[in-house]
């Protein structure tokens, strides 16, 4: 496990500390989720943007098909 340093404004730091109090973990862990929820939107963008630009140019037949699969029931 890595250390990391992290500066902040007092005034944050209260409000962080504050929060981890309330949900009744530490600032660290509290840190360390916020992390993971980051990378995990990260993560779900960078997929997002894969499929996105496989579509790319495709838009046309996914409709056509949409039509179609509509038009069969």
């Amino acid at each position: 496990m890595s250390a990391l340093t992290l500066r902040l404004p007092d005034d944050k730091h209260a409000r962080l500390k504050s929060l981890a109090r309330r949900r009744g973990t530490s600032v660290n862990r509290l840190i360390e989720e916020m992390a993971t929820v980051a990378i995990a939107e990260a993560d779900a963008e960078a997929r997002f943007a894969l499929r996105a630009e496989r579509g790319r140019g495709k838009a046309a037949r996914g409709l056509a098909l949409l039509r179609k699969a509509a038009s069969s029931k």
